[in-house]
């Protein structure tokens, strides 16, 4: 039995659809030490950041040494780790370039010119005004993350149709005469 190009696209299963998603709870879990660190114990996130710097340099430091006294072999010693300097100049261009962005963004909407983008500033300011006036940011910023996790894991369990819904391919059709 011989199956045509229909039924083989239908029969293959996409392996990033079949996989419920690991992201949502990766993120619902970092964001709920974020929240307890930041709304709980009233650390600022510079803290909270340092704090994370900190651990992760001393535990890749002690697995460097640990490793080294074993003489287990290590692909990339934590300890000698290197960025070259492409790599440095590519973070830093791309961060001024999304800030410059923003900047000519909120430029163009504070002088007026577009109307809409002038509006939609304003309408956004004003919500998160009176959001701010009913919870404190972090959780605001929480309960954002909580919607954008569920509504990930809902798309990755197929709930929500895709951004980019199914086409037939017409490309590969060929008539016999």
């Amino acid at each position: 039995m011989e199956l045509n190009a229909d039924e083989t696209t239908a029969r293959t299963i996409n392996p990033r659809k079949a996989d419920v998603g690991g992201k949502p709870f990766i993120l619902i879990i970092c964001g709920s030490l974020v929240y307890y660190h930041c709304a709980y114990r009233n650390s600022s996130l510079v803290s909270l950041v340092s704090d994370v710097f900190i651990v992760l340099l001393c535990s890749l430091a002690i697995l460097g040494l640990l490793f080294r006294q074993m003489n287990i072999s290590v692909p990339v010693d934590p300890l000698e780790w290197q960025i070259s300097q492409d790599a440095a100049n590519s973070v830093f261009a791309c961060l001024a370039n999304t800030i410059g962005a923003a900047e000519s963004v909120l430029r163009v909407a504070a002088t007026g010119h577009d109307k809409r983008l002038f509006f939609k500033v304003v309408v956004t300011l004003y919500v998160l005004s009176a959001l701010g006036r009913i919870a404190s940011g972090v959780t605001i910023a929480y309960a954002g993350l909580c919607f954008l996790c569920l509504y990930m894991l809902a798309e990755n369990l197929q709930l929500i149709s895709s951004r980019n819904p199914r086409r037939r391919d017409c490309t590969n059709t060929v008539q016999d005469d």
